[in-house]
């Protein structure tokens, strides 16, 4: 009782006193001297790692696998339940999924809050606060954060200067409210047009190429203290399916994805990056069964260990997505086994997308599994340790990310005038010039000019690009199947205009865009996200791409079509089977 008082009040006097240094806390994880070098990787310090061992050993079995759970709450504000998985047993982490990132001053009053609690337990072992923030398409925490052109356009400018500077300004953001864990950079390497939920979160379809930007976005995140996470490991851009719908199976061999996929991976592994994230991905070929790598000990002990050398913590994609739910039903398991089989298989860290029931059927499974089999209590401990030294590297420096997260403060960086700037600039130097058959685009008096697409932005920016332009703007809001309304309704207006600027972003547009083919109008293809869409349209003799979905990316598009800035970038990807 003593010991776990003490380490409330010290834990309130962090919060008053947050620059000042954690040596004085009775005992536990700030009792560890600072590492001398903040966040490298990895810690070779034998002293250091004989006190983690010893800290590790000290925790109870509730607080040794509670350290491999980083689960999710339903709502903005913090649930009872996540707060008592804190407070009793001292979790390992937390997720911050897009519904809990909306509101900004309320998550950063709850990360602090959730790291206050974490910090008053008997060994005072902070939380890995993560979030996917990987600019561009993906972006869980929104509210006043920026609108980036995401990695495909950073592929498109080919500068790792715009990958370390994209991530920094991110890292800073994650930063201000106390989110200390990115699950990015995406280093898939995009080679199948299919793999649709990767798309523009691509770098490249080169894997060196993908490798060298993955680096340097991970340089700009270690820059903020924020903790890069690549992904999905072995790799996600020749899956013809989505993950969170079904399991994808890819038919490709070692070879294969040695001298391909997990090119990027090697990369950064070599370069220090401290985690990486195991997709729902079945690759046969490879393990001999359909297992998905997140669930195979081949992915995580012989590849990714023992031949990559990595010793950072691997932390699987979310568990209730059905590539990893169908699995478990296919081998007769429950999901607290299916949660148990992850752990087994190697995986460090399990994410939730919901909070588990404080003493439901998944902690019972796991913590009566630790007491009464030696082999899973060694593999939860081997976790616990790589866990407690990744959180060492980076949360013990006084240069960490806050543990204190104050709402006053975040004006101060979110949306800063320089990143504001910078994202601008960006964007311009990605915009491609695919075909030109009529750039720049000067309309003669008189021209009838379309803006056709579903996007404000696109509008937006187009109004002020060419005043007076009518708008057709899409009812159907599928992703994969347009509606036939659409279709009808742009065959019609094609005939009605001299000239049409059609955004195409998805299956949906172009299946809109292809029933306007036999129109008379000239019709101009504005791309954005991913432009494997215009393999579809050798008809097309006019097209640009830009890669963002943002304000930005918009303005930039239309300044390269009207002749106010010069289109420098490349595709970043093959089209008509081209090299990228």
């Amino acid at each position: 009782m003593t010991r776990t008082v003490t380490a409330r009040m010290i834990a309130g006097l962090l919060i008053i006193f947050a620059s000042t240094s954690l040596h004085g806390q009775a005992a536990g994880f700030w009792d560890i001297p600072a590492p001398a070098e903040p966040f490298a990787w990895p810690v070779t310090d034998r002293a250091v790692i004989d006190q983690l061992v010893a800290l590790r050993d000290a925790m109870s079995d509730e607080e040794r696998v509670a350290q491999l759970l980083m689960v999710s709450w339903p709502s903005e504000a913090p649930s009872a339940e996540i707060m008592r998985w804190i407070r009793e047993r001292n979790i390992g982490g937390v997720k911050v999924f897009g519904w809990n990132g909306e509101n900004l001053p309320v998550l950063s009053d709850t990360i602090a809050l959730m790291q206050r609690e974490s910090l008053a337990t008997a060994n005072g072992v902070p939380l890995f606060t993560a979030t996917d923030q990987e600019g561009g398409w993906v972006r869980h925490v929104k509210g006043g954060t920026s609108i980036t052109p995401g990695n495909m356009a950073i592929g498109a400018s080919g500068l790792p200067y715009d990958a370390m500077m994209s991530a920094r300004y991110i890292g800073l953001e994650l930063r201000a409210l106390g989110i200390n864990m990115n699950f990015a950079p995406t280093v898939d390497v995009y080679i199948n047009p299919d793999a649709h939920v990767i798309g523009p979160r691509a770098f490249s379809a080169d894997p060196v190429e993908s490798g060298v930007l993955g680096i340097a976005y991970y340089r700009g995140l270690q820059q903020t203290g924020v903790m890069a996470t690549a992904k999905h490991f072995p790799g996600h851009g020749n899956a013809g399916g989505d993950s969170h719908g079904m399991l994808p199976v890819i038919e490709d061999d070692l070879d294969t994805i040695w001298e391909r996929d997990l090119v990027p991976f090697r990369m950064l592994i070599r370069e220090g990056v401290p985690a990486i994230l195991i997709g729902h991905l079945s690759f046969p070929r490879v393990t001999g069964d359909d297992s998905p790598a997140s669930i195979s000990r081949v992915f995580k002990e012989e590849i990714l260990r023992r031949r990559m050398n990595f010793d950072g913590v691997v932390i699987t994609d979310d568990l209730y997505k059905r590539g990893a739910l169908d699995y478990g039903i296919a081998e007769g398991w429950d999901f607290p086994e299916l949660v148990k089989q992850a752990i087994e298989a190697g995986n460090d860290i399990v994410m939730l997308s919901r909070t588990p029931a404080f003493d439901g059927d998944i902690w019972r499974r796991l913590i009566s599994a630790y007491r009464e089999e030696p082999n899973f209590r060694r593999r939860v401990d081997e976790s616990v340790l790589r866990i407690l030294t990744v959180k060492y590297a980076y949360l013990r420096p006084e240069e960490r990310v806050t543990l204190s997260p104050d709402r006053q403060e975040l004006a101060d960086h979110l949306r800063t005038e320089e990143s504001t700037r910078f994202f601008l600039d960006q964007a311009g130097r990605s915009v491609t010039v695919v075909s030109d058959d009529a750039i720049p685009l000067q309309p003669a008096p008189g021209e009838r000019i379309l803006l056709a697409g579903k996007d404000p932005d696109f509008f937006r920016e187009g109004r002020i690009a060419y005043p007076g332009s009518d708008e057709f703007r899409f009812i159907g809001e599928s992703f994969y199947q347009s509606d036939g309304a659409d279709r009808a309704t742009f065959a019609r207006l094609v005939n009605a205009y001299d000239t049409v600027i059609f955004l195409l972003s998805d299956p949906d547009s172009l299946q809109v865009l292809q029933a306007g083919r036999d129109g008379s109008a000239r019709i101009i293809v504005y791309s954005t996200l991913t432009p494997i869409y215009l393999d579809e349209l050798p008809w097309i003799r006019t097209a640009i791409a830009v890669y963002g979905w943002g304000q930005e990316s918009f303005a930039a598009g239309y300044a390269v079509l009207r002749g106010d800035i010069e289109a420098t970038g490349a595709l970043p990807i093959r089209l008509n089977g081209g090299d990228p």
